[in-house]
């Protein structure tokens, strides 16, 4: 099978394009320099350092051409910083790029498509009462994705779009997402305690993403939703991880919070949003109710397309301690980019 890859040489993209490439198929990825010093990308995958965005519709045709699977790794989440209003630039990371290059796939053959979504458009599916899209923009983008990705799948072409949740892992030169964890959690460090949520999230490790990806490139048919999870935590239990990876010790004391003191002592944020000129992909508000439930998969769906086992608590514990690193200015990372 011949891969085409927008993200390839991202963290989780690199990591889908080394087991594509052990399984025996060609991948091919358009990439924005710079790559990651000392990042393990493959040999052998074929990389176009260019911004495909800004290539005309017969260039990505060419791209295109003899491809069977089209992956797409890029975009961006809810961590992400933007001015109101804060959906455009959801749409323009996530929606548009599927709604120019999907048609393209169809017309010049490629058989199938895997798009990598959130697990926030499965919380809004399973608990509707909570009315996620109307509260959050960017979860409402997510299902607007999921929908438009879907609206090309046919007989012809198949359309997997998997929901991921928090991911650990590492990867040489790359700056982890969770240096935004340290600056929350770092307030309360002279406290005897952490005053958290009560919820929890379901979790994988980087290499658990690479094999799911690798396997709904394989196995997914029709226009298919895959909730993704191999480990559910509570965030006492994954807290314990973190300040331990800290050097603090696995024994700090957690107090879970109800959701009307965390809006509370998010009061702050929201003023310097407002400061800011930011509107917040997650409601600050309603982010209390989330934090508050066990947003929790089974494993089943990531075991179908092939996930294995992986050690969670070493993939937390790598991603905590150079995020920490990262925080105090020991390292310099690249960061995440979106294009």
């Amino acid at each position: 099978m011949k891969v085409f890859m927008i993200g390839g040489t991202g963290l989780l993209g690199c990591e889908a394009a080394r087991i594509f490439i052990e399984r025996g198929h060609e991948v091919t990825s358009v990439a924005l320099p710079p790559l990651p010093e000392g990042a393990p990308i493959p040999e052998e995958m074929k990389i176009e350092f260019c911004n495909i965005y800004e290539k005309s519709d017969d260039e990505i045709r060419e791209m295109l051409k003899g491809q069977d699977c089209f992956v797409f790794a890029a975009g961006i989440d809810e961590r992400v910083e933007f001015p109101a209003p804060v959906y455009d630039a959801y749409y323009k990371y996530n929606i548009a790029p599927l709604e120019r290059i999907l048609p393209i796939c169809k017309e010049v053959g490629v058989k199938n498509a895997v798009i990598l979504g959130s697990y926030f458009a499965y919380l809004a599916k399973e608990k509707p009462e909570m009315k996620l899209t109307e509260k959050h923009p960017y979860i409402r983008s997510r299902i607007d994705q999921e929908n438009v990705a879907f609206s090309f799948a046919d007989e012809n072409f198949d359309v997997a779009v998997l929901e991921l949740p928090y991911i650990f892992g590492t990867q040489p030169g790359r700056k982890p997402v969770w240096v935004i964890l340290i600056e929350q959690i770092k307030r309360m460090d002279k406290l005897p305690f952490t005053m958290y949520p009560g919820g929890g999230t379901a979790m994988l490790t980087v290499r658990q993403v690479g094999e799911v990806i690798v396997g709904a490139a394989e196995k997914s048919k029709g226009a298919k939703a895959w909730p993704i999870s191999m480990y559910n935590l509570t965030w006492k239990e994954f807290l314990k991880i973190v300040y331990n990876a800290r050097g603090m010790g696995a024994n700090r004391k957690i107090i879970s919070v109800a959701p009307w003191m965390m809006r509370m002592g998010l009061g702050g944020v929201k003023k310097e949003y407002a400061e800011k000129g930011i509107e917040s992909g997650i409601d600050v508000d309603g982010l209390a109710d989330i934090m508050d439930v066990n947003l929790f998969i089974p494993d089943r769906f990531s075991k179908e397309l092939g996930a294995t086992d992986d050690d969670i608590e070493a993939a937390i514990f790598d991603s905590i301690k150079v995020s920490q690193a990262v925080y105090d200015g020991t390292v310099e990372l690249l960061g995440m980019k979106g294009e």
